[in-house]
């Protein structure tokens, strides 16, 4: 668990312990039967000349991630959840899976120096944060950016994190917003959607 107060997603596995095996299993029936899971990667991936490097924020068992490394980008994918990194591990080695807290992200720190070209932060990884680090985990979104690096953040807008407060405290962390996209497939946003894919990139000055 992280040295911060425990995200959502944290306090959830805690509750009902078998649930992040029932979340690897699930994707990787998924896999089995065919499912498209690489809809997210193709849109980060359209954004990216071939050996971008791209952090994978809230990788899970690492189906983002792998994609884009399978498309020839370097990727690091950080998650809190260490089932869900290992699951990643071994189902998809190449990438470089770490167990950390997107609210004390420092990969510096760990001797990965090298600014990224992108991060993707999909599924529902915002919606499951420590309540009121949001703006904490943008700023550390921005900071692991290079200067024209892109922010691709999507998650459920009906899931208590609302898309006005989520850009505001994107502007407090130094992001502005590009594109606003109601799905990852490029349907365009409207006030009543769902879903949020938003593109950022870092604010000037």
């Amino acid at each position: 668990m992280s040295a911060t107060r425990p995200s959502r997603w944290e306090l959830r596995t805690a509750a009902d312990p078998s649930h992040s095996t029932w979340y690897v299993e699930r994707f990787r029936t998924m896999a089995a039967q065919g499912a498209d899971l690489a809809g997210e990667a193709r849109f980060v991936d359209a954004m990216l000349p071939r050996g971008s490097r791209v952090l994978d924020a809230g990788c899970g068992p690492g189906r983002v991630g792998a994609e884009l490394h399978a498309r020839g980008h370097v990727v690091v994918g950080v998650d809190v959840d260490p089932v869900l990194v290992e699951a990643a591990r071994t189902d998809h080695p190449g990438p470089d899976w770490r167990v950390g807290d997107l609210a004390e992200l420092d990969l510096p720190a760990e001797g990965v120096t090298e600014p990224f070209d992108a991060i993707v932060c999909a599924g529902q990884v915002m919606t499951f944060l420590a309540e009121g680090t949001e703006v904490e985990v943008l700023r550390r979104f921005r900071a692991h950016l290079a200067p024209d690096g892109r922010a691709v953040v999507g998650f459920g807008t009906g899931r208590g994190y609302a898309p006005e407060r989520f850009l505001a405290d994107a502007a407090e962390a130094g992001l502005r917003l590009d594109v606003a996209l109601s799905t990852w497939d490029l349907r365009p946003w409207s006030d009543d959607a769902d879903f949020l894919v938003a593109v950022l990139s870092v604010t000037p000055g």
